[in-house]
């Protein structure tokens, strides 16, 4: 078993004398290869330094956000709350039991939503094809809502369960309708699209058969908010999380392939419809673990792969710079809804109209100029 190591391969150093081509041709930009064992995996120069800067830029938007309330801190007060011990007692407790979780679990949810939307556009090959378009996000809502509404449960695990079982029932009745001697993308995302109509109305139809009181409780969480969360949701979340990341591993380099194609996939080792089948497991349960806790948050993982990959500058979606962007996309989000006081999956509905709205003009203009 060899151990972890990262090598640089500049393949963009000007050539000199003896090396068989002339000097100042630029191969591309410098490629770091991670190898650990058997696996391996290599990150161009631009990738690595988009993601550190959003990583700094996710810290510096916690510290704002932590400093944020009722109690204002300023960000010397959070950082000395976060890491003196002989802090003040009431600025400790704001920050570490009261906004802490949430901010951590806005990164974690971010992460999620941000991987399972760059999943479903590479098996997709299309910017539309995100969890949340095709039904799978109202799919996991549904099953929870019939967890909390018909068989009365409250509990997170439970109600993770209803969540998963219902984005993967969809998914596979999706599979099914889109299948005529394959699976083409388009299809897959126009029977998505109908299978999330008839979801919303299924949704609608629960909501007015149970009580006032249960109605309105669905209602609240079904707009998608972090405000309520706490450590109790945190942990086991972030455990499933580190589980799936795993999985999430496995998938770098056949997604790559698949979106060149399926024929192209299989003379690179690909097997498609086995790495969709995973890869589609894997989007909804990210989906499923979010929606289980705070809600159907919506559009993160619409815009964050394509964000991420004009950050990027990259030739295909990408799941490290993806998550990172839907990440920052969620702090973001959730700083603004605490200062209009508004559930971050209204906020993020409305900015996200707009998104879809460009990207929907964005694709006919690119049709219509390569015609």
């Amino acid at each position: 078993m060899h151990s972890g190591r990262t090598d640089v391969v500049d393949h963009g150093a000007p050539l000199g004398p003896g090396t068989g081509a002339p000097r100042g041709i630029d191969f591309g930009d410098r490629t770091y290869a991670v190898r650990f064992g058997r696996f391996s995996n290599l990150h161009r120069h631009r990738a690595v330094i988009v993601c550190g800067a959003i990583v700094v830029a996710i810290l510096a938007l916690g510290v704002v956000s932590l400093g944020y309330g009722t109690l204002a801190l300023s960000p010397g007060e959070v950082l000395t709350a976060l890491f003196d011990a002989d802090a003040s007692r009431a600025h400790r407790l704001v920050v570490f039991e009261w906004r802490l979780p949430r901010f951590l679990f806005a990164v974690l949810a971010g992460l999620a939503l941000g991987a399972s939307g760059a999943i479903f556009q590479s098996i997709t090959r299309n910017p539309l094809g995100s969890p949340d378009i095709i039904g799978f996000s109202t799919g996991s809502y549904t099953g929870a809502s019939i967890v909390m509404l018909w068989i009365g449960s409250t509990s997170y695990y439970a109600i993770g369960a209803g969540a998963l079982l219902g984005g993967a029932a969809v998914a596979v009745v999706v599979y099914l309708l889109a299948y005529r001697k394959g699976l083409r993308p388009f299809r897959l995302i126009i029977v998505g699209i109908g299978a999330s109509a008839m979801l919303a109305s299924v949704n609608s139809l629960m909501m007015m058969r149970v009580s006032q009181e249960e109605a309105m409780l669905a209602a609240v969480w079904g707009s998608g908010s972090l405000s309520a969360l706490g450590y109790a949701q945190l942990l086991p979340a972030t455990l499933i999380f580190a589980a799936l990341i795993v999985g999430c591993g496995f998938l770098g380099r056949p997604l790559a392939a698949l979106e060149v194609g399926d024929d192209a996939a299989l003379s690179l080792g690909v097997h498609a419809n086995r790495t969709r089948a995973f890869s589609t497991l894997v989007g909804v349960a990210l989906t499923a673990l979010v929606t289980a806790a705070a809600g159907p948050i919506a559009f993160i993982s619409l815009a964050a792969p394509q964000i991420a990959r004009r950050l990027t500058n990259g030739a295909s979606l990408q799941l490290l710079p993806s998550a990172l962007v839907g990440a920052l996309l969620l702090v973001a989000a959730d700083l603004v809804a605490q200062m209009v006081d508004l559930p971050v999956g209204v906020l993020t509905v409305c900015v996200g109209g707009i998104y879809l709205a460009w990207l929907l003009v964005h694709e006919q203009v690119t049709k219509k100029g390569r015609q």
